[in-house]
């Protein structure tokens, strides 16, 4: 019989089946890879070490004292600070979506990786117990606030946590999961759940549409998802016995259908942000007492020539209002006839900058903001390893630092050179403590020139510059700040890029308020070269950071629909609710388009090196 043409296979059933074949092999090996406590040790055979130990479980569960001890030998034995303990009776679905977040044999050596685990039982050190702040005394929390606090260890212990299944733990006390606890348990993790439950209802939609118009191959797809559970965490050897297996597998698609459901009702009846609590009211009222003025008092007058070079060849390059949070005003960017450098005009007070940032990188906005750039591993890894061909430092700098995600992450490159970082907010204190830098320098970068004066073999300022009132004079303190011979490198926007044209207001870079300079690089290196740098590298194409579309759909939403829940908005009513998630729902396959734009930019960028930033590393020439 001859097969039939290609033009004839249902590509969307082709794909569907290549995608849940290739989950459902990835979830059991995933789940293979990660260890199985032993049997407890005997007492003749010698009890380990249990001191400096707490077993942290939530409310329902219980540990016997096997299993504690047992993972305290596997905790010490594999140089671990914190042991995700998951129950051998692990709801499939649960587990299925667990590993779906996590690779086990990546999770320990991904230092800015999230802390994941199921929610159950985590075995702490005391010491890392106490520089989180976290009182190992206080009442057992639900599997949604073990969730947050597994994740919040992790930064704790960045290269020291990891998984393992515990054969004596089980979670059958710990009730059924509602939509609420599983919207609760989203966003815990980090994860939207309407947007996530607004996915997996289109999906079960796709899957019902491939079955029943694309013949066997649809059937084919659906029958496939409908197995995957069995298929990934069945079968003999499996290291985890999910209690509810057999109904998971049967029901499968009703029950999805309904979690989906519950969770997307549960999320509606929540603010999306998950700002609640007592502090909600009195953010509102500080926010609307500020405001009572309106925004002028945040402007300084409008000056008439550049910054940079002194012309008064000035014109618009841009007009837009806050994009990133919805605050009222409305920002100017001016860019130099002469010189090309491009600046906020009229520019911030140091008050308007206080009003501007405020729930942006702490506060409100702090955890959001902290999962971003948790997400930079690579971008971290490529600024680090710049420095690889020109020297071997034991003394680095990183101005801007935030909550130290850079220096962090630059340890798997330089494991031997010590990190300070120095920064305005507070993040730069819980970045000492969460051992990310040695020291955490809080202020001004030239209020500490003369103090550090000929201290760092590198100064960094990654994505700072843009952000300062005067980069002259930042660059003044980092040649202070060097020793004879040492480096400078930075990584800023690029003005000059082609998608800053394309997409105008919405090109993310552009990030009003917060960016009060960009810089091109001819500009930059003139500058070096009159502060007595010399530039040995630069970089276009590797600095590219792959957001210029998805961040313009994000951008756009936001100006469309702003989160209704926003203190220094009006009072939310059901009608800004239900905009708002209407353009959530509408933009869902919008991000999925851009991310698949920014890819193919991304891999285009990396070999014209073009793209919407740059890097340069410069030495300071002895004198």
């Amino acid at each position: 019989m001859t097969p039939p043409p290609l033009s004839r296979v249902p590509w969307t059933s082709a794909v569907l089946l290549a995608v849940l074949g290739a989950g459902t092999v990835r979830a059991g090996r995933r789940l293979r890879a990660i260890p199985v406590l032993p049997v407890p040790p005997s007492a003749a055979a010698g009890v380990p070490r249990a001191a400096g130990w707490r077993l942290l479980t939530a409310r329902g569960v219980e540990a016997d004292a096997g299993t504690f001890l047992a993972a305290c030998a596997h905790a010490e034995g594999e140089g671990l600070r914190v042991l995700d303990l998951l129950p051998a009776d692990l709801a499939a679905e649960r587990a299925l979506g667990l590993l779906r977040l996590v690779d086990p044999v990546r999770y320990r050596q991904d230092r800015l990786g999230e802390g994941r685990g199921a929610g159950f039982a985590v075995l702490v050190t005391e010491e890392v117990l106490a520089r989180a702040g976290v009182d190992p005394a206080g009442p057992r929390p639900e599997p949604a606030g073990l969730l947050a606090l597994t994740r919040r260890l992790k930064e704790y212990a960045a290269d020291a946590t990891g998984l393992a299944i515990a054969p004596g733990l089980s979670c059958a006390g710990t009730g059924r999961t509602t939509g609420s606890t599983r919207a609760a348990e989203l966003r815990a993790q980090g994860l939207p759940p309407g947007a996530l439950a607004a996915a997996q209802l289109g999906g079960l939609a796709l899957l019902a549409g491939v079955a029943a118009r694309q013949g066997r191959w649809g059937l084919a797809a659906a029958g496939l998802y409908w197995l995957q559970p069995y298929l990934a965490l069945g079968g003999p050897g499996s290291p985890l016995r999910p209690a509810d297996l057999a109904r998971a597998t049967a029901a499968r698609p009703v029950r999805s259908l309904g979690a989906a459901l519950r969770t997307a009702a549960a999320a509606g009846k929540a603010p999306a942000s998950g700002d609640t609590g007592p502090d909600t009211a009195a953010r509102a009222a500080a926010y609307r007492e500020e405001l009572a003025e309106g925004t002028g008092h945040f402007f300084e007058a409008r000056r008439p020539d550049c910054p940079w070079c002194g012309s008064a060849r000035l014109t618009v390059r841009v007009r837009v209002p806050d994009l990133l949070q919805g605050k009222p005003g409305r920002f100017a960017l001016e860019q130099c006839g002469d010189c090309g450098h491009v600046f906020q005009n009229p520019r911030l007070t140091v008050e308007g900058l206080d009003f501007y940032y405020r729930d942006f990188y702490d506060g409100r906005g702090g955890e959001g903001a902290g999962t971003v750039f948790g997400r930079l591993g690579a971008a971290y890894r490529g600024r680090a390893e710049m420095l690889l061909p020109h020297a071997e430092p034991l003394s680095w700098l990183d101005v801007g630092t935030g909550h130290g995600h850079f220096c962090n992450a630059a340890r798997a490159v330089w494991p031997r050179t010590r990190f300070d970082g120095l920064d305005m907010g507070d993040g730069v204190r819980e970045a000492e403590r969460r051992g990310w830098v040695e020291s955490g320098y809080q202020g001004q970068f030239p209020e500490f020139a003369s103090k550090l004066a000929g201290q760092y073999e590198v100064v960094s300022m990654y994505h700072y510059l843009e952000h300062t009132r005067d980069p002259l004079a930042e660059l003044d303190a980092a040649a202070a700040v060097l020793a004879p011979g040492g480096f400078l490198t930075i990584e800023l926007p690029d003005p000059e890029s082609r998608m800053a044209r394309l997409l105008g207001p919405a090109w993310l870079p552009w990030f009003q308020p917060q960016h009060q300079h960009l810089v091109p690089a001819a500009n930059l290196r003139e500058a070096l070269a009159d502060r007595g740098f010399t530039v040995l590298a630069e970089e276009h194409g590797p600095a590219h950071q792959g957001n210029d579309f998805f961040g313009a759909v994000a951008l756009t939403a936001t100006r469309l629909a702003p989160d209704p829940d926003r203190p220094w908005g009006p009072p939310p009513t059901p009608r800004t609710r239900a905009l708002a998630a209407a353009v959530r729902v509408a933009a869902l396959p919008c991000f999925a388009g851009a991310a698949a734009l920014d890819a193919l930019r991304t891999a285009a960028t990396r070999r014209t090196d073009g793209g919407n930033a740059y890097r340069m590393l410069a030495r300071k020439d002895d004198l």
